[in-house]
């Protein structure tokens, strides 16, 4: 382990998913644009990735339903449903969106401490992107949208994770792509890895004990 997180003695990893271990973010917001043209409704690439980087579904969700009327009216379960059909259309080869390095640090990082994912995505989403990363074995839990009250920038999802695996909050090392996601681990009172890897949407890892754009970098 990097000499700079041994010194910390982290007690717990926790991983942000999308952008973090999967580079799924900018397809998410391509199948958005999609599933709006379906209604009628028209919005900007950069635009709907802002909206989408770092958040959680269910955020994001009635963030479009406020904004884009014509959309259905419906549970965002339901509604996740028809907008995966879009995303599964453009992501013809999952395997290549594994940020590998991630994943290796990862894999490092549960020799060391047990390592959980708290992500934005879907419950059943996220354990079927742990599979496909190849680290479900090696993984506590995972932390989807419905798991908890309040998506991220708010501090719940990072919390809960911190309790169930009985570790202090100070002594948890939080790995995050996005402003959001930085700011979650902030106010849950964790030490944050910033990755800054989003040359398109950029972030902002004020706080952070470290940022890197890749990590790689934190590898013997």
């Amino acid at each position: 382990m990097d000499e700079r997180i041994r010194k910390l003695k982290p007690a717990a990893f926790l991983f942000d998913l999308d952008g973090t271990l999967i580079d799924s973010e900018m397809l998410w917001a391509r199948a958005i644009v999609g599933w709006l043209a379906d209604y009628g409704e028209t919005a900007s690439l950069d635009n709907i990735a802002t909206l989408v980087f770092g958040h959680s579904w269910l955020d994001i969700h009635a963030a479009l339903l406020e904004r884009f009327p014509s959309l259905p009216q419906r549970s965002p379960a339901r509604n996740a449903l028809e907008l995966r059909a879009h995303y599964d259309r453009i992501s013809t080869a999952p395997s290549s969106l594994i940020i590998r390095s991630a994943v290796a640090f990862y894999k490092e990082a549960a020799k060391y401490a047990p390592c959980a994912i708290v992500s934005g995505s879907p419950h059943d989403d996220v354990a079927d992107a742990a599979r496909l990363c190849g680290i479900a074995d090696v993984t506590a839990f995972v932390l989807g949208a419905e798991d908890y009250a309040c998506g991220k920038p708010a501090p719940d999802g990072y919390r809960m994770a911190a309790q169930l695996l009985d570790v202090a909050p100070a002594n948890c090392l939080v790995l995050e792509d996005s402003t959001a996601g930085v700011q979650s681990g902030l106010a849950a009172g964790m030490k944050v890895i910033g990755i800054n890897r989003n040359l398109a949407i950029p972030q902002d890892f004020t706080g952070c004990f470290l940022t890197v754009s890749d990590l790689s970098e934190l590898r013997p």
